[in-house]
């Protein structure tokens, strides 16, 4: 013996299973339109940049001796030399400012998320790091030059430049750091305590191992953000032409220096020797850029908690 239900026994169909509205087709391919059109709004410039600059600079950069050779011996107009000296620069002023300025902005970090919320020191802490992430890069560069010239009596360097840096950079690895770090589940903290581990050996083998792929992101976009930076250079050490390995003492080139002098001193007309210095320099600043990227992208992978 069978039995119907009437229409009003019937149970209501859950919303995932009505009909959608017409409107509601609307408002969702309106929102899909506009989404993949902020998309190119972003991409594009993005993709004319590098397409300029590598259009621009490749003329260079294949050269043996442009990575193997400074501008010393040849004249500021005159076909030749390389960029090795601003290389070095660049690399031993971001290396400085990176040793100095990752292991800070991490401990802040660390402090903020693991031992201080709710804190006033915390509160306090986490404002000066928005005020100090808003600082312009001249303003850390007048800094240091009232700090390690003026008042200390010490000589521009690139140690100096290495130090205004330091200034830029530790807000944003504040921020990326600790925003790796809340996205660590709580459980595994729990999971941890509750086998009896110490807070901070549940920190250093459980949390930083888990945010570690995110932290390292966040400090090579502060270490791009900084190594690009002018008016540090400008204000705090000044160009050679020649190679100096000593961070310390006399000028030292960098490869936003070189391009701001090669502005200076040669005239910027395309096919001419500045035109062509200045785009091979930035082109060979993306690259170095992006090979530390990738290297520090394998690395975290290699370090990362494997999964069982």
């Amino acid at each position: 013996m069978t039995s119907t239900l009437s229409d009003t026994e019937r149970p209501a169909l859950s919303p995932a299973f009505q009909q959608i509205s017409l409107g509601r087709k609307v408002k969702n391919g309106a929102a899909t339109v506009l989404v993949w059109l902020s998309f190119l709004i972003a991409v594009v410039p993005l993709v004319w940049v590098l397409y300029t600059v590598i259009a621009n600079g490749i003329k260079r950069i294949p050269y043996t001796n442009w990575w193997s050779q400074d501008f010393g011996s040849v004249l500021s107009d005159e076909v030749g030399g390389g960029v090795l000296h601003a290389i070095i620069g660049t690399l031993e002023q971001g290396l400085v400012c990176a040793v100095i300025a990752v292991p800070l902005g991490l401990m802040v970090a660390i402090y903020l998320v693991e031992y201080g919320r709710g804190t006033r020191l915390a509160r306090i802490t986490t404002f000066m790091v928005d005020i100090l992430s808003g600082v312009p890069s001249i303003v850390a560069a007048l800094f240091i030059y009232a700090l390690w010239i003026t008042t200390f009596g010490l000589p521009r360097s690139g140690f100096a430049v290495s130090l205004a840096l330091v200034l830029l950079m530790i807000p944003v690895v504040v921020r990326s750091a600790e925003e790796m770090l809340r996205i660590v589940p709580d459980d595994l903290r729990e999971a941890s305590y509750a086998l009896g581990v110490p807070k901070w050996k549940t920190i250093t083998k459980v949390v930083l191992p888990t945010a570690l792929s995110g932290i390292v992101s966040g400090v090579m976009m502060a270490l791009a953000r900084v190594m690009g930076e002018t008016a540090p250079l400008l204000v705090l050490v000044g160009y050679s032409a020649y190679v100096n390995w000593d961070l310390f003492n006399h000028e030292q080139a960098a490869l936003p220096l070189l391009m701001n002098n090669e502005r200076a001193t040669n005239t910027m007309e395309p096919g001419s020797v500045g035109f062509d210095r200045i785009w091979g320099a930035a082109l060979t600043l993306i690259l170095i850029i992006a090979l530390i990227n990738l290297i520090a992208t394998l690395v975290s992978r290699m370090v990362a908690p494997k999964k069982k």
